[in-house]
């Protein structure tokens, strides 16, 4: 649910293209005018400390999360991007307009890892999660060109049980699969059915794709109002 915005008053112009997301009072300037990297991290408490609100992008190493930042902050190069799955292997703050972070997180779930590495994230990342009062949300990246994967889904519910806020953000939604392969709609029907079983109440989620721009413009109003709630909270 929109911050501000009573259920019984939505009505179907407030609700984003693409999206369940509702736009309500605390919806403002979302323009990203500057961005800078600020610093990496090998440990939740090595973080920055000025109390300014951030959003984690997190998702599985091939998902598209690099690109999706360099697509928001309309530069290239801000995050890593490579052909190699998992490259970023630390937790990675960006200062947007002097005020905000994006902070881009490890993927999981990367082939090459060794399960030590593996491990490693599972247990930094889920400190950074558990310790971060500064987090406004998690974006959690969902793969749309390909059916549900469990990973994401016991990331989602891993999440969900630690009340962790969240919102979806299906990616490469511009990816229409020839052949018997579902469309990128069906897949994200199948996702949300399969999580509905572990939340009572469906999460924000947005479809997006860093190569035609899709959900951009609708992604930065969502996380305007989200970051305006939590400054007046």
């Amino acid at each position: 649910m929109a911050p501000g915005v009573e259920p019984e008053d939505i009505k179907e112009d407030m609700i984003l293209p693409g999206s369940n997301i509702v736009v309500g009072p605390y919806a403002g300037d979302a323009k990203i005018k500057e961005v800078e990297f600020v610093k990496s991290s090998n440990k939740p408490k090595d973080c920055p400390k000025d109390e300014r609100p951030e959003f984690a992008m997190l998702g599985r190493s091939n998902v598209g999360k690099s690109s999706l930042i360099n697509a928001l902050v309309k530069k290239k190069e801000v995050a890593l991007t490579s052909k190699k799955p998992g490259k970023t292997q630390l937790i990675n703050h960006f200062l947007v307009n002097k005020s905000w972070y994006i902070v881009d997180l490890p993927g999981y779930g990367f082939a090459n890892a060794s399960e030590a590495a593996r491990m490693d994230w599972s247990s930094f990342t889920k400190g950074y999660f558990l310790n971060r009062d500064t987090l406004v949300s998690v974006l959690l990246l969902i793969d749309a060109s390909v059916p549900p994967q469990k990973i994401d889904l016991d990331c989602a519910n891993w999440l969900g049980r630690n009340k962790i806020p969240i919102t979806f953000v299906f990616t490469k939604c511009d990816k229409m699969k020839g052949g018997k392969a579902k469309r990128p709609d069906q897949n994200i029907r199948d996702f949300q059915e399969l999580i509905r079983q572990n939340y009572n109440h469906q999460p924000p989620w947005i479809m997006t794709s860093s190569v035609s721009g899709l959900g951009r413009d609708e992604l930065l109003l969502h996380m305007s109002q989200l970051r305006n709630y939590w400054n007046n909270e």
